[in-house]
Parts: C-alpha cells; sequence; structure tokens
C-alpha cells in the first residue's frame, strides 16, 4: 500500500541526460525538466505518478560549479532509488512527534529553486538523508509540482527491505509514514512503474 501522504520518490543518477533518455524509451513518458538547486550541484526532472505524487530524477547539474552534495550522488555509477519524501498535514508537529518516540527527522530548513518558466518553488523539509525512513516536506503556499501538469507514469508498487524489519517499521510508525518492508539482506527502496 502506498502512503497517502506520498510526495515524492527520488531517483538519483550519475548522468541526467542519459537517465532522463533511458526512462522515455523503457515507459514512453518523457521527464520534464524541473530546475536546479543552486549549492547542492544538482538539477532534476519530473514525472508525475499521479494525484499530488511525483517521480524526482536527480542528478548532477552539468551547469554547475559545485559537485553535487545530496544522495551520494557523486559516489554513483548506476541510477538508483534512494529517498522519499511524505507531506503531513502539519510537519512542525510530525517533527516532534517523532522526536518525542525517538526519532529524529533532523532540522526544518527552508529551500527554493527557479522552475523552468522562472517561477520560484519555495518548501520546507527534513534533510534529506537517503533512507527507508522519508524526509519531511512542506510546500506552504507554494504550487505544489504536479499542478503543472506532469506527464505520468502508474506506481504500480512501492516497497522497502531490511535486514530489521521491527527497527524500520518503528521508525516509520515513528513519522507517521506507512510502507511495506521486507525482510531483505541489504537496506533498499524498491519501485515498480507503468
Amino acid at each position: 500500500m502506498t502512503d497517502p501522504q506520498l510526495d515524492h520518490l527520488v531517483y538519483a543518477v550519475p548522468d541526467l541526460a542519459v537517465a532522463t533518455a533511458a526512462f522515455a524509451d523503457r515507459y514512453g513518458v518523457q521527464p520534464v525538466p524541473g530546475g536546479r538547486h543552486e549549492g547542492k550541484g544538482t538539477r532534476n526532472y519530473l514525472v508525475g505518478l499521479g494525484g499530488s505524487a511525483y517521480l524526482e530524477i536527480i542528478g548532477p547539474d552539468p551547469e554547475s560549479d559545485s559537485p553535487p552534495t545530496w544522495f551520494e550522488i557523486a559516489a554513483l555509477t548506476e541510477p538508483k532509488l534512494v529517498d522519499w519524501a511524505i507531506r503531513p498535514a502539519d510537519l512542525d508537529a510530525t517533527v516532534a512527534n517523532a522526536r518525542a518516540a525517538g526519532y529524529d527527522p533532523g532540522e526544518v530548513e527552508s529551500m527554493s529553486r527557479l522552475t523552468t518558466d522562472g517561477t520560484v518553488l519555495a518548501w520546507r523539509l527534513t534533510p534529506p538523508r537517503g533512507a527507508l525512513v522519508p524526509f519531511l516536506i512542506d510546500w506552504g503556499t507554494t504550487s505544489h509540482p504536479t499542478t503543472s501538469g506532469l506527464p505520468e507514469v502508474e506506481l504500480v508498487s512501492f516497497h522497502a527491505e531490511h535486514p530489521d524489519v521491527a527497527a524500520i517499521s518503528r521508525d516509520l510508525a515513528a513519522v507517521g509514514a506507512r510502507l511495506d518492508v521486507r525482510t531483505g539482506p541489504n537496506p533498499g527502496l524498491y519501485a515498480r512503474f507503468r
């Protein structure tokens, strides 16, 4: 079951041009440019997943002088589903509740980026960690990226694997996230699209 608070999945890639072309070839849907993350050395492309959820394809920004600092992109040799975000009704209360339950999602920070049409998107979020427990995001009064009419694929399934299902399930519950977690030798996120 997909979490109803799902905001987006993060698919990190070593080369955006190669990855977006491969995605378009495989699914028949061309990801659209999202924008640059100033100071982070990254840029993204987006594909809708239906409703108000989307897939973020993120990789090094070839026009940036900064090396990519998110999701260990600089070390990637192949694309990888590395993280996900949920959009709780009250970001600050969710952070406080998670800490009270023994899980610290990190300090909330404000960010923004320009879209390709020059619109400023602004949001608040906890730090993306490249983990099975999602980071938290609040778009405030900014229009959500899915309102721009993204091309879509269907999210058929989404789950995680980890050797300690109970521990991950406790951390997921602390932030109010729902995710199917299966026992597996290596931690990882897995999604199928159609």
